[in-house]
């Protein structure tokens, strides 16, 4: 019974990573599309908040890059202390 619990949860943990990695990528491209789409509505309204929401965009696109790298560092680092373990 010991054997078969080890099994399942070797098998669980990278397909947890996977959908973890997912989620954050999902979660940044989904922020940025939505204040993109903000933009686009107020650019004819007012000058200002589209500048402001301007900056915000960037400044989530630096977010979401600075968010890739470290999703990209940790899902290499624990796919490789995942195969570690299993050898």
């Amino acid at each position: 019974m010991l054997v078969v619990i080890e099994t399942i949860s070797l098998l669980i943990q990278p397909i947890a990573l996977a959908v973890r990695l997912t989620a954050n990528i999902t979660a940044g491209h989904l922020l940025i599309h939505l204040i993109g789409d903000a933009i686009l509505a107020l650019s004819t309204t007012n000058f200002s908040i589209t500048l402001l929401t301007s900056m915000l965009l960037a400044l989530l696109t630096i977010l979401e890059i600075a968010v890739a790298l470290i999703q990209a560092y940790v899902f290499t680092l624990l796919i490789s202390l995942y195969l570690y373990n299993n050898t």
